[in-house]
């Protein structure tokens, strides 16, 4: 079950973090990968991860809310690997911020990243999927979109965005072989969290609320990424994946 094998992927923010961890699981499973990041970051040690498992690799400079970058980088993965199966839609920032704060133009810039980031590449992609009559759409949100997080309002309301964008597009593009589901993980040992996990009160604030006692990791989120990314995930669309621990069960 879930294998990947001959299937062509697409992951955005994949030079580090959750996405890294994704390509890793994605070409684990069998699937080509196109490692795609902003130019100038480094995306060697994610490439040579996912190439270990013997699969076709591409890294890829594109900045997510350039369309003219999004579409010249996916043209070339479509130019190399023939087309697109699946795409995981994870580019994003988080920064703390609190609303009375927090300038217009870091807000805009959240949700450039975070939601015109995702729409970006599925406006590019989703033609190719519908025309071969199958797809798998996969956006990054987060336990932020269904419970509150204090201090990241612009954060909260980018991630839920993605949600409602994942159930609608579920309804536009079932009938084309698509199913469209969001990956909701709890705070994961990334870079982007490592700072706020220093703060020894904000750590042990964090996992009160999940109750399995932990953070999630990278491979948590690729084991969920590689489920909706499958086969056997065809009939889950419009979904929500919590990889929280439980912190939402409360």
């Amino acid at each position: 079950m879930f294998s990947l094998k001959g299937r062509n992927a697409v992951v955005t923010g994949a030079a580090a973090g959750l996405g890294r961890g994704m390509a890793a699981a994605l070409a684990g499973q069998g699937a080509n990968v196109a490692i795609c990041d902003l130019p100038g970051v480094s995306a060697e040690e994610a490439r040579a991860e996912a190439a270990a498992f013997g699969v076709g690799v591409l890294t890829v400079e594109m900045d997510v809310s350039d369309e003219g970058a999004v579409n010249a980088g996916i043209d070339n993965i479509i130019e190399k690997f023939g087309t697109v199966d699946i795409i995981c839609c994870n580019a994003g920032i988080n920064t703390v911020e609190p609303v009375e704060s927090i300038s217009a133009e870091s807000w805009d810039r959240h949700f450039d990243i975070n939601v015109r980031g995702a729409m970006l590449p599925l406006k590019r992609v989703l033609p190719v999927m519908k025309a071969q009559n199958y797809g798998r759409v996969i956006l990054t949100a987060s336990t932020a979109a269904l419970v509150g997080r204090p201090g990241q309002p612009a954060y909260c309301s980018t991630k839920g965005a993605l949600v409602a964008l994942a159930r609608g597009l579920a309804l536009d593009y079932a009938e084309f072989g698509i199913t469209v589901n969001c990956v909701a993980p709890t705070f994961v040992m990334t870079e982007m969290a490592r700072k706020r996990m220093e703060n020894p009160e904000y750590r042990e604030f964090v996992l009160g609320m999940i109750p399995v006692g932990r953070l999630a990791t990278v491979a948590d989120v690729g084991a969920a990424a590689v489920f909706l990314a499958s086969e056997e995930a065809g009939m889950t669309t419009g979904h929500v994946l919590t990889v929280d621990g439980g912190w939402t069960a409360q």
